[in-house]
Order: C-alpha cells, then structure tokens, then sequence
C-alpha cells in the first residue's frame, strides 16, 4: 500500500500517551478517512497485543501503533531522591503514595518483537531513533515506519536509518517534545522547522505542533507536508481516553496559557500552567522517566479527585480549539478544505 495510500484525508492522530489515546478514537480517526494511532510507549507487550486486537475489533481500516526508544539511565540518583522529597506533601495531601523511581525500558525489544511477528500498517517512535536493524525488520514484516524528530540533525539520522515518514515537530506541541536527546527545550515553531527539515531530507514529512484547525492544516501542506498531525484538538472528543478533569481543563477560562516542563515527568514536556507546574517547574531534575513513575500515583490520585491544578494537562499552544465533539467530526472538517 505504502505510506501514501495509508489514508483518504492527510490528517493523522497523534498517538497521546497517558491513558487519551484509545481504539475507539483510532477508528473514528480512520472512519473519516485519516490514520488512527494507538499509543504504546508505557504499555506492557501484552497489553499492546491486547490494544491491537481491540483496535482491529473496532476498525478494518489501517492504523499505527506508537513506541517510546529507551534512552540511558542517566539521572542523578540523589536529584530524584531530593525532587521525591520536595512533592511527598503533594502526594500526602491527595492521599496517594509516590511511584518507584526506577529506570526501565518498558519492554521495548519485546514489543518490538511482537510487532514483527503481527505486524500493524504503521509503527511510529518517539524520543529516538531505532537501530536500522529494527526499522529493516518492521519493513520487512510490513510496516511503515515513522520516527518523530525536532531538528534538522535527527531527522538526517532517522532518513538515513531508514524511516519511511518524519514526524516533524514544532514547539507548539503539546505534551511531551520529542527530541531524540532531552539536553534542550525546543523552541523553533513549526512552520520553521518544517522548512529546514525539507531542506535536509527528501523522506515525506508529517506536520505536527500547534494545528488547530483548518486554515493551520493548510499551510502546513502548502509548506510541504505530506499530512497533519493532530492530538490536542481530538482530548475532548468522547473517544478520547483523557480524564474529564484534563478535557475540563482545556475549557476553563482559568488557565490561560501553556508552558514548557520537567515538574511531571523528567522530560520536557508542554501542558496548561497550574499550581503544580508553577511550583515545581526549575525543580524537577532531568531524570525520565524515574520522575514519570515517582509522580503517577499523584497525578492519577488529582485526576480522581478533579483536582486539575496537581494534574498534568498535556496541551499544544492550539488548545481552545479542542471541542466536545466526534473525532470523525474534527477530521471530516479538516477533509473538506485541505
């Protein structure tokens, strides 16, 4: 089929980490002609298996599953113990433990075997750049292979690797960046950064970052991309898996912009300003995801509770474009003007 007869209308789903991304919203992605994603980075293989085989229930169009490449264990041991310290009245207050605080790679290598032995139409991969070896191996079982990139430089080294598709993205983007090292905040806006990515690759790009609606999906294709990725904009959908404390959030009037942090997960990462990122941003230590683990139990405790200002509300800078509406809606809108 190849890349580009994977979908109808150049839209893809950002596969949203955290619990947002689900079959459900996956299909309604592919049922208005796009190309739906299902986030694995943190899954456990058998429950990857088991969100593929509940995604294929649900849509016979194809679609994508998303990994995170595991980086070295790095961190300042010390540091995360002191940032443990620092938010345990966090979790106290909200009646939850703090997570371990261990490195792990999250079964890559076995999720990557399982997807070569029952492969899906796409495999996408975030904060890296998967050995070639790996990228032949998804190729020849079938794949097309996407990898995410923030700079010239590591989209040169995913082209050379073998990536069928860059996902290139801009500052705007919500959640986490996704840069192949977290050594930098990345600050080039889309539009810019798409051009010195045409200028250093001829693999076909996917734009992602900050698009909220049609007229933002327009200059992106204008500009050279291939498709548009989408996530902020789909939270509030009904198929989204986001909590209703994090899709109330992205309404309320209360929060007013979003900013770059480490307070939640030890990597940087965009989301709407709250008490807990105002408090803590400048504190946590770049150690992911040892911080990822140490604050789940706290961020899962304030989404319980509705308590959207302990919480991590991942968001792109296009955030009040997210609607209570179908995700098949927000991409057939998009379907009829680019």
């Amino acid at each position: 089929m190849g890349f580009f007869g994977l979908f109808e209308v150049p839209v893809v789903a950002a596969p949203m980490a955290g619990g947002a991304s689900t079959p459900e919203l996956a299909a309604e992605v592919n049922r208005a002609g796009g190309l739906g994603f299902l986030a694995c980075g943190y899954a456990a293989p058998e429950d990857m298996t088991a969100g593929i085989r509940a995604t294929r229930s649900v849509t016979d169009r194809p679609f994508g599953v998303n990994l995170f490449v595991p980086g070295q264990d790095t961190a300042d041991a010390k540091a995360v113990a002191a940032y443990a310290e620092r938010i345990a009245p966090e979790a106290e207050r909200l009646g939850a433990d703090l997570g371990d605080s261990d490195w792990h790679d999250h079964d890559f290598p076995a999720k990557l075997a399982a997807l070569t032995d029952d492969p899906v139409a796409v495999v996408g991969f975030t904060f890296g750049c998967p050995r070639p070896a790996d990228i032949r191996a998804l190729r020849r079982a079938g794949s097309t292979v996407l990898i995410t990139v923030t700079t010239a430089g590591e989209a040169r080294a995913a082209a050379e690797a073998g990536a069928d598709a860059l996902v290139v993205q801009g500052m705007e983007a919500g959640g986490h960046q996704g840069s192949f090292e977290d050594t930098y905040e990345r600050t080039t806006p889309l539009l810019d950064l798409l051009a010195e990515v045409r200028a250093a690759v001829d693999t076909p790009l996917i734009a992602a970052g900050g698009i909220a609606d049609p007229a933002g999906a327009r200059r992106m294709l204008s500009a050279g991309a291939t498709a548009v990725q989408l996530g902020t904009t789909f939270l509030r959908a009904p198929e989204s898996g986001a909590s209703q404390t994090h899709k109330d959030a992205l309404a309320d009037p209360l929060f007013t912009g979003t900013a770059v942090t480490r307070a939640f997960s030890g990597r940087r990462a965009r989301g709407l300003v709250n008490r807990f990122l105002r408090t803590h941003d400048g504190i946590a230590p770049g150690a992911y995801p040892q911080v990822h683990h140490l604050t789940g139990p706290l961020r899962a405790a304030a989404a319980r509770a509705g308590d959207a200002d302990s919480l991590h509300l991942w968001a792109g800078t296009g955030y009040r474009s997210a609607a209570e509406r179908p995700a098949a809606e927000i991409v057939a809108d998009l379907a009829a003007v680019v």
